[in-house]
């Protein structure tokens, strides 16, 4: 899946699209009076790129993927654990109470198949819950480091957090469009109206 990226060039937005595109439209902006801040709109943390060079070199060191601040990854030192990496399985350790690991042993296939199944029904039940809070976290980063001095950011981050979007909208009316708009995107774009 591609992310999407959202360059600012002060309050206005000056680019959105792969991290690629967004990068070389900041690199063609050149020289500004606003300081240009470039955004990962799936967490909406300001990511920073080297735009030094050819577009060639621009592109070589631009990262494949920016990584979750959910999911720390092992530091490449540490020796390979059990598992089936070609699978995508990544053995880890888990802590649970005696109880618990009676329980899993006893499943058909032990505890990793019954770990896996509990791990996807709960993912399945509360995907739409996860969606809605990742926007929301997403919304709130970008808020504030673009909006965390604009009138009405306490009463707006309240709303937000209260899922209250209409007095949401409300309080944000006055800040500048495209932070406006591009907020009201990330707090609620895969969300009917």
């Amino acid at each position: 899946m591609n992310q999407i990226f959202t360059a600012f060039e002060g309050q206005r937005r000056l680019a959105s699209g792969p991290l690629a595109e967004v990068a070389l439209a900041v690199k063609r902006a050149g020289q500004t009076v606003e300081p240009i801040a470039i955004f990962c709109d799936r967490t909406g943390r300001a990511v920073d790129l080297d735009l030094r060079g050819s577009d060639d070199e621009i592109l070589a060191r631009l990262p494949t993927s920016v990584p979750s601040s959910e999911a720390p990854e092992l530091p490449p030192s540490e020796p390979r654990g059990r598992g089936r990496p070609k699978l995508g399985v990544v053995a880890r350790e888990v802590t649970l109470l005696p109880r618990h690991w009676e329980w899993l042993n006893a499943q058909p296939g032990g505890a990793s198949v019954a770990l896996r199944k509990l791990v996807d029904e709960a993912r399945r039940l509360s995907g739409d819950r996860d969606r809605q809070r990742a926007a929301r976290d997403a919304a709130y980063h970008f808020m504030s480091a673009m909006a965390g001095n604009l009138p009405k950011f306490e009463d707006a981050s309240r709303a937000l957090f209260a899922d209250d979007r209409r007095r949401f909208v409300s309080e944000i009316a006055d800040w500048p469009p495209d932070i406006r708009d591009h907020v009201v995107k990330l707090a609620y774009s895969d969300r009917a109206d």
